[in-house]
């Protein structure tokens, strides 16, 4: 089993071979892709470890401070920090700090790689180009570590998160779900949990983010802001295996729902995984109907109807048109996990406020595709007819030092009408931490801003957005009994 593997180190074969064995006495059942349903039935089995050496494979280097599961396959290849030319501010690639002591890490934000682990392992390795924290290989679920989580990398396309977060790049690709193997999940989720409980970070989905959950810093920089891991990561299942899955604690009338269709049936009809990666392969036009398979995410309509046009991102198409199936076009979709305020009901159908506008799903009782939930949400103050909101939560001017530059809170496109209601993520102070020179000679450097306002974190749309706590009420929900 160790050899089936294919590992290359003698950690990662026997991390292979223990998770089969684990399972073999656990049992195990599913339905595969073609809609057939397997069952494993439980059996206990002890293996023979005593071989393992005869395989020849390498050991990794796993030195003291490696911030992995012990029993997980774990190496260190760190990023270089560099100064690239004589300029302090001309370095790579990700940045000294000292979290959580003078930073809480709020965020892990899952990424893919869009490209294989080899040459990713090679990218993270050069100081001209960015730094993540771990990348995992997807036959064996190989963790390699290369930033130390007490530092910032630079992986998110968001100062704020980046400041904030922990990033985990995964070997495969966005519009070919097939990457994302069982042994990758489960090394995966046991790394978060471990993480998780260390540094305090909740595991849930407003803490637990894809890289597609990041909002953009500023209303022009929503249409780069990236896409994966894509509708094919499984969320839900993600969830159980870091023992933490998703709840119904709700009835309809406690105003609040969370995504959670059946993975492996539900099934949307995207359009365009024949030219994803861009590049890699070389795109075929046209846009091809996607393989059918299974998907964390629900398609988000304009009325309660199968052929209602799909809701507008303004962020990807600022002319208001619709959004569309195409497969990295994600702005009518919500996903696994994911919570929102309840918007109306009409038969099968289910609306949640999203992106300042009602968003329509299917959601039948026969075939559930979202749970019933409770919490809290925000609304606008009396007399605010509409409020603005942020891609990153900064402090207010006063706050800056002279020191410091002062970082301008920009408003993003979208509007927040009275009315409306969105759920509460977390109540987050306003920070900015200062990091631009390689050996922290720039005037403030290494120090962290804080302000006196303070932010709600919000699901907004398919990203989490935040408002500023002085603009919103913080209810519990029910607010009334939508219609």
């Amino acid at each position: 089993m160790a050899r089936y593997s294919g590992a290359d180190t003698s950690d990662a074969a026997a991390a292979f071979a223990d998770e089969v064995y684990d399972q073999l006495g656990q049992g195990a059942s599913r339905t595969t892709d073609d809609g057939q349903r397997v069952t494993l039935a439980a059996t206990a089995a002890t293996p023979d470890r005593s071989r393992l050496a005869r395989l020849g494979l390498r050991n990794a280097e796993r030195p003291d401070g490696l911030e992995c599961p012990v029993r997980l396959a774990c190496e260190w290849i760190p990023a270089p920090y560099e100064q690239l030319s004589d300029d302090p501010g001309d370095y790579g690639n990700h940045d000294l700090a000292d979290r959580p002591k003078q930073q809480k890490i709020e965020y892990i934000v899952i990424h893919d790689t869009e490209g294989y682990f080899g040459p990713s392992v090679d990218l993270v390795k050069r100081a001209d180009y960015l730094g993540w924290h771990y990348t995992l290989r997807s036959v064996d679920g190989y963790i390699a570590q290369h930033i130390k989580t007490k530092d910032v990398g630079w992986h998110a396309g968001n100062w704020y998160v980046n400041a904030k977060s922990i990033g985990l790049e995964h070997e495969g690709f966005a519009g070919q779900g097939t990457w994302y193997t069982e042994a990758m999940y489960r090394t995966s989720a046991k790394l978060v949990r471990h993480l998780a409980l260390k540094l305090g970070i909740p595991m849930d989905r407003q803490h637990i983010i894809g890289h597609d959950n990041v909002p953009g810093i500023t209303a022009a920089n929503v249409g780069g802001m990236h896409w994966d891991p894509g509708p094919y990561w499984d969320w839900s299942h993600y969830f159980d295996l870091m023992k933490a899955p998703f709840r119904s604690t709700g009835t309809p009338r406690t105003g609040l729902v969370t995504i959670d269709p059946d993975f492996a049936t539900n099934r949307p009809a995207f359009t365009g995984c024949n030219q994803q990666p861009p590049g890699v392969p070389t795109p075929r036009p046209p846009a091809e109907p996607c393989p059918s398979r299974g998907s964390s995410a629900v398609i988000l309509r304009t009325a309660p109807s199968p052929d209602a046009p799909l809701v507008n991102d303004l962020g990807l198409r600022p002319d208001g048109t619709p959004d569309t199936m195409y497969i990295s076009d994600h702005g009518a979709r919500a996903s696994a996990g994911q919570t929102y305020a309840l918007a109306g009901r009409q038969g099968d159908w289910t609306a949640i406020w999203y992106l300042g506008q009602k968003a329509w799903f299917l959601n039948p009782a026969s075939a559930p595709t979202a749970k019933w939930a409770t919490g809290f949400v925000v609304t606008p103050r009396p007399g605010k007819a509409t409020i603005p909101v942020y891609g990153r939560a900064y402090p207010e001017q006063a706050a800056y030092p002279d020191t410091i530059p002062y970082q301008t809170i920009s408003p993003l496109q979208y509007t927040f009408a009275a009315g409306q209601r969105y759920a509460v993520g977390g109540v987050l102070p306003g920070e900015y931490y200062r990091a631009v020179s390689f050996d922290g000679s720039a005037p403030g450097d290494r120090t962290v801003v804080r302000g006196k306002n303070r932010y709600v974190q919000v699901q907004f749309g398919h990203r989490i957005m935040f408002v500023n706590l002085d603009d919103v009420l913080v209810l519990p929900s029910p607010v009334g009994t939508p219609r």
